[in-house]
């Protein structure tokens, strides 16, 4: 078990990490307060070793999808939030801002997943492979796949010549 001390630095450190990847996958903020405090409860309750901030991150946000993923399967999810209620909350993001992220609350989860960590949290693809087991050449073809269908949700135009 954690001391205190720990516990609220990982809290000040990781807070808006798992919220936001909370966010990315269950677009809902009740259910992402519920896995915020779900995810650091594990963390106070861990024995595991970190050999580095990296290693403690990484571990953060392997828990959080794996919480995420076990919501979403859960028999007693039955009430959906729109995509319009998230937006629609105090601080709102800017219009463009707002384009671009429905757009990538919009991609499948697999899409998602690369495109936050890559994006919002700065990982590299063979960081994102070690954090989501996969492997690096799978990373690289969901992150194509998945600028690729960006680029057309947000009306991106083909060079012609």
């Amino acid at each position: 078990m954690r001391s205190e001390e720990e516990v609220k630095r990982a809290v000040e450190q990781y807070a808006d990490t798992v919220r936001r990847l909370c966010m990315i996958h269950l677009k809902n903020y009740a259910d992402t307060e519920d896995i915020f405090q779900t995810v650091f409860l594990k963390y106070a309750l861990s024995t595991a070793a970190f050999e580095s901030q990296e290693h403690e991150r990484a571990w953060l946000i392997r828990v959080t999808i794996n919480a995420c993923k076990d919501l979403l399967k859960s028999f007693f999810r039955s009430r959906t939030v729109s995509i319009e209620e998230i937006l629609e909350q105090p601080a709102a993001p800017s219009e463009e801002h707002r384009e671009v992220l429905e757009a990538v609350l919009s991609l499948p989860v697999k899409y998602r997943e690369v495109i936050y960590l890559h994006y919002y949290e700065g990982y590299t693809a063979p960081e994102i492979g070690r954090i989501l087991g996969k492997n690096v050449n799978t990373v690289y073809s969901l992150m194509k796949r998945a600028r690729e269908m960006l680029w057309d949700r947000l009306g991106g135009e083909e060079d012609e010549g």
